[in-house]
């Protein structure tokens, strides 16, 4: 029994050390820190997936990290740059220009335009549907078709 016990703990306490920073799951050079997410920066270049909770702790929060991570090559392949931002104390300029209440996934074009906002997280997949309807991604499609002929 104490065995048992003793491993239970140890499990436990490994899985808090994992769980340390959500972020780590996410490949760093999608990564953009919510005080240097100035949106004139990423404009016709990047579109913006920006994920804001109140606590890196947030079940959501967490739950949309793990998401993005399973799938991060077709994030890539749609120039998308990711922005986390759990802490509400910081009022970053993205907090303040979007008013987030909680949990909320939003999708900013590469025009800038915000496309979608989300109360609950959504995966890559989904994601990836929203992003192909855009007419700028469409025309990105036209224009890799006749550069590949």
């Amino acid at each position: 029994m104490l065995r048992i016990l003793s491993f239970g703990i140890a499990v436990f306490f490994a899985s808090l050390a994992q769980a340390e920073s959500p972020r780590s799951a996410l490949p760093q050079d999608m990564l953009v820190a919510a005080e240097d997410a100035d949106l004139s920066r990423f404009l016709w270049t990047n579109r913006l997936i920006i994920v804001f909770a109140d606590s890196e702790a947030d079940p959501r929060f967490i739950d949309q990290i793990d998401l993005l991570a399973e799938r991060p090559a077709e994030l890539t392949e749609r120039d998308v740059k990711i922005v986390l931002d759990a802490e509400p104390a910081l009022n970053s300029t993205l907090r303040t220009k979007y008013r987030p209440r909680g949990f909320m996934l939003m999708l900013v074009g590469k025009d800038g335009q915000v496309y979608l906002r989300k109360p609950l997280p959504w995966d890559v997949r989904e994601i990836s549907r929203s992003i192909d309807k855009l007419p700028q991604r469409q025309q990105e499609v036209r224009d890799r078709r006749t550069d590949g002929s």
